[in-house]
């Protein structure tokens, strides 16, 4: 076998393959991604910006009929059959948004200019776009990710596969999340593509602060060959303050740490300050990265880094602002002292200069000082969860929930009669397949994870109610259907 195919039968392909891929890749070695071909004089960098777009539809049993007995398709595809509700109108200038970086990627090269952009596109996006039969736009994608006079400028994030939130999907559900993705990916864009795939995007910038949690978050990123994870400013913090960094703008070591004792750690990218997509859609980290000098680490003077996120199709900024704003500053910083670098781009540069991993500030998780304070590392979970407990009637503001990108939005409360179907399909799912390894080749088993995946899109908690909340549970229902008819 040279490729994956894409689709099993009417399905994504998203398991099956795991032993093949990952030999590929070790075949590719560890050599750079981006490296060899950066046309960046780093030591002439004075400060550079990077900026990602997350792109997002998720899968909705809409596709006519009873909802017990509708097609699932993609939301951007029931919003093209119903144009009249809401904001259905915009779908296709979303559509037009999931491709129009290809078109102004290869516009700026051919001007000899450098631009730069990260790209998160969720594996229901992926397959949303192919099944309503605009595949032209992952061709296009694919032209500007593989071609070698355009795969420089491009990096794309890894994210968990069906846009789920981190802090409360059960653990091995998101192990097969991540692992489904690169899955999807390489069938889509190839092995080679994957190899150059080392940074991760969580899902609503969600982080893990529940110490277990937050450890097998990371245990599961470098299990899956990822170097480095972008976590939001507000939700991490200094292990001997508990307050933010001092330094959002370089490069840090995100170190987490069990109640067994075990670490693991991973290079963690900050994004700063909020959501709002005008931040990306007006180029602000370009206008920011000018305003700021070289720092120091590991007793270098290195450049800064201004990161941020956002979504790529929401709001008229997005839409209608951003494209014409992205040429004229990747006009302007190109060759500049400011440049755009994406972020695998930066550390590649920067450890090449003779800085060391070990040269990077540390942070952790919000409130975990807190528990560190009361309990040692290997004192266990009954003492973590007794601690966690105290904390909480202490102190109202104290939570486990994890950090995202906004303050204000609870992932779990509220979201009882959605999460419950949810984590009863994922006990089944795992009762029924203790030993997914014999059976990840088989149909049966791609379409259970197919459906179970597609149900726990945090869409349908995030608007906590009616008609999403409707899909979420019948995703959920069918996936509990496939495990006791299937298994």
């Amino acid at each position: 076998m040279n490729e994956l195919p894409e689709n099993i039968q009417d399905l994504p392909n998203l398991s099956g393959s795991d032993r093949w891929l990952a030999e590929s890749l070790a075949s590719l070695g560890d050599r750079p991604a981006f490296l060899e071909n950066s046309d960046i004089q780093f030591p002439a960098v004075q400060s550079a910006f990077a900026i990602a777009l997350h792109m997002h539809q998720p899968l909705v049993p809409a596709g006519g009929g009873p909802l017990t007995e509708a097609e699932v398709i993609s939301n951007l595809h029931f919003m093209m059959n119903h144009p009249g509700m809401g904001d259905n109108h915009n779908a296709p200038v979303f559509l037009d948004c999931y491709r129009r970086m290809g078109r102004m990627i290869k516009q700026l090269v051919h001007e000899g200019r450098s631009p730069r952009v990260m790209l998160d596109y969720s594996g229901t996006l992926f397959h949303g776009l192919r099944k309503m039969g605009a595949g032209g736009v992952l061709d296009d994608l694919k032209e500007i990710t593989c071609q070698p006079e355009y795969r420089r400028c491009v990096e794309w994030l890894g994210i968990p596969w069906g846009h789920p939130v981190a802090p409360s999907t059960p653990v091995q559900d998101y192990r097969l999340h991540v692992a489904a993705w690169r899955h999807h990916f390489a069938a889509i864009f190839g092995v080679e593509a994957l190899h150059r795939v080392r940074g991760f995007s969580p899902s609503e910038m969600a982080l893990p602060n529940h110490p277990d949690v937050a450890w097998n978050f990371i245990r599961t990123l470098k299990e899956n060959g990822y170097q480095w994870v972008l976590v939001q400013e507000h939700t991490v913090e200094q292990p001997d303050t508990g307050t933010p960094s001092r330094q959002p703008h370089l490069p840090h070591r995100l170190i987490c740490t069990h109640s067994d004792g075990r670490t693991e750690s991973i290079i963690a990218i900050i994004k700063t300050q909020g959501s709002d997509t005008k931040l990306v859609g007006q180029m602000q980290p370009y206008y920011e990265a000018k305003s700021l000098n070289s720092s120091t680490l590991g007793g270098r003077r290195v450049p800064s880094l201004v990161t941020q996120i956002a979504d790529g199709e929401n709001g008229g900024v997005m839409m209608n602002e951003f494209p014409p704003k992205f040429i004229d500053v990747m006009r302007e910083c190109s060759g500049s002292r400011h440049p755009a670098m994406n972020a695998t781009e930066y550390l590649e540069h920067l450890f090449a200069s003779g800085i060391q991993e070990a040269d990077l500030p540390v942070v952790q998780p919000l409130f975990q000082r807190r528990i560190w304070e009361r309990m040692q590392p290997g004192d266990g979970p009954d003492t973590l969860a007794k601690v966690i407990t105290s904390l909480r009637q202490e102190d109202h503001r104290f939570h486990m929930e994890g950090g995202s990108w906004t303050h204000h939005i609870s992932w779990v409360k509220g979201y009882e009669n959605v999460l419950g179907p949810m984590e009863e399909s994922s006990a089944l799912f795992h009762q029924k397949i203790p030993k997914p390894e014999l059976v990840a080749h088989e149909y049966r088993y791609n379409n259970a994870l197919f459906h179970l995946l597609s149900s726990q899109t945090s869409c349908y908690r995030y608007w906590g109610e009616g008609m999403w909340t409707d899909f979420g549970r019948e995703l959920c229902r069918r996936t509990t259907a496939i495990l006791q008819h299937d298994f």
